[in-house]
């Protein structure tokens, strides 16, 4: 653990001199994204409104009348979500020069300073927070709990300790479609919960797989990721072992009908044959992009869905 400690303090004086090799050209706007981590905005603004949408049409709320409130929802969502990250990076730039897929971040290149990275980090979630104050507190307050949980609780408590890291990380990515709900329904019917535990045990398989593929770096920057501790074949059963949790979830969801049911059963039916299909196969990295790959359709497909059936 001393090794991994040492690691974790500061990146080595040839990593840093590979950083400088190999720094790309990028505008000013795509190290902006870069550093909010778009990829994460944009999917938890598929979850958050769908939470929002469902809440609107189970409470029998019109759309068009409550466009502030989806204004509000989305725009604080998503500020307090990009500063979260834009903190992750600020915290996580010793780490980051150790590994490939993070060692060009602009807070690892310089492109952007630690100081302006922290203050727009805390700007974006003070503005978040204002947003989420438009709508109701409890929106608000479960704005706050999923900045807690991905900032304290993850990015500077377990991420760097625990194997449950990625356990205690799915909270803050499964509190965006509650933030959605509650801006419309405070009350939080167990549709909303049921949005929540999809998402929570969504994200252990999601990020095993892409933990599997960069197991290496992981390893390198000192991170214990279920892989680097545990190895490839305990992490391949945790995984399906996740995806099977996933199978009876859905069903909390049957006022969606039928047809989503059948469908929701098909994704997750197709993700587990896909698993399984993987211990015939030698190739792990080959059956950890495969199943990553899956995941990001699984999610997409299962939100948008959510919001389909409600419209036929």
């Amino acid at each position: 653990m001393s090794n991994l400690r040492a690691l974790n303090e500061v990146p080595s004086r040839s990593c840093e001199q590979n950083v400088e090799a190999v720094i790309p050209k990028t505008s000013a706007w795509k190290d902006f994204l870069a550093l909010i981590k778009v990829g994460i905005v944009n999917s938890n603004m598929i979850t958050t409104f769908t939470g929002l949408w469902l809440a609107l049409y189970f409470t029998e709320a019109r759309f068009l009348a409550n466009l502030d409130i989806v204004l509000y929802t989305l725009v604080g969502s998503a500020l307090i979500i990009a500063g979260s990250c834009a903190i992750n990076n600020f915290y996580d730039r010793d780490i980051d020069p150790l590994m490939e897929r993070t060692k060009v971040r602009p807070t690892v290149t310089g492109k952007i300073s630690p100081t302006i990275t922290l203050l727009l980090g805390i700007g974006f979630i003070v503005l978040g927070v204002l947003f989420l104050l438009l709508t109701t507190f409890t929106a608000t307050l479960l704005g706050i709990l999923g900045i807690v949980s991905y900032v304290f609780l993850y990015t500077m408590w377990s991420k760097r300790k625990f194997i449950s890291n990625t356990i205690i990380g799915s909270i803050s990515g499964a509190v965006p479609p509650l933030i959605g709900w509650a801006a419309v329904d405070p009350s939080l019917d167990v549709i909303a919960w049921s949005l929540f535990l999809i998402m929570f045990a969504w994200q252990p398989p999601h990020f095993y797989s892409l933990a599997m593929r960069r197991v290496d770096e992981y390893r390198a920057a000192g991170i214990p990721m279920l892989p680097v501790v545990k190895g490839v074949e305990v992490t391949k059963k945790h995984i399906l072992a996740w995806v099977i949790i996933l199978f009876p979830i859905p069903f909390l969801l049957t006022s969606l009908g039928i047809p989503f049911l059948i469908l929701a059963t098909l994704l997750n039916v197709g993700w587990l044959l896909i698993g399984i299909n993987g211990y015939r196969k030698k190739d792990d990295m080959k059956w950890a992009k495969s199943m990553f790959v899956y995941s990001l359709q699984y999610m997409t497909i299962m939100f948008v869905a959510m919001v389909i059936v409600t419209l036929v």
